[in-house]
């Protein structure tokens, strides 16, 4: 994974009191992946959720569009200082797909189609916080931005929003993901600009 994929063009600052500090809006979606995007069929999609004691909650494509979708608008941060304002999504809330759980994992690893991991406390992904989302602006979700399913968790920054997802390990122990493993902040909240270890 030691390819990053294209930017994007343009910056306009902003001075809205609203975006989180060292921030500034854009009106693209700006792509940013490590390693290639993954192109992953419905048809062999999947996504497990793995307790801590190894049982698996498993859905593929059909089973996971039959559960109940909730529609979100939210905005997003990137670490990398721009964020976006008023995203519209489509998704299963985590609380959906964790609900026939049986956990007292404090964390999960979020495993992406491609290799990619990025961890998370768990009390993040309940409540009403987080979703896997399959739609974006009434569209089906594009690979670039992690279709077929990706992890949205709008409250932290973007890269805990793993693309191309396909299974979460619940775990008693935090396990630092990819970016985590190089440098990023263990957790991740733009607005106290958790950007890097030590932030």
């Amino acid at each position: 994974m030691g390819v990053f994929t294209g930017g994007f063009s343009g910056r306009r600052r902003s001075a809205d009191p609203d975006l989180p500090p060292g921030q500034y809006l854009t009106a693209d979606f700006p792509v940013l992946s490590a390693g290639p995007t993954p192109r992953v069929d419905r048809s062999e999609w999947e996504l497990t959720i793995t307790s801590e004691d190894g049982q698996v909650h498993r859905w593929d494509w059909p089973a996971f569009l039959a559960l109940q979708v909730e529609d979100v608008t939210t905005d997003l941060h990137c670490v990398t200082r721009w964020s976006k304002l008023g995203t519209r999504w489509q998704g299963v809330s985590l609380d959906t797909l964790l609900a026939d759980v049986e956990t007292s994992a404090d964390f999960v690893l979020a495993h992406s189609y491609g290799g990619y991991t990025t961890n998370l406390p768990l009390a993040d992904l309940v409540d009403g916080q987080a979703w896997v989302a399959h739609r974006y602006d009434d569209d089906d979700l594009p690979a670039e931005h992690g279709g077929p399913a990706r992890l949205l968790v709008p409250h932290l920054y973007l890269w805990k929003s793993a693309k191309w997802l396909r299974g979460l390990t619940l775990t008693p122990v935090e396990e630092p993901g990819f970016w985590e493993t190089a440098g990023y902040h263990i957790y991740g909240d733009p607005w106290r600009e958790q950007r890097y270890w030590g932030d």
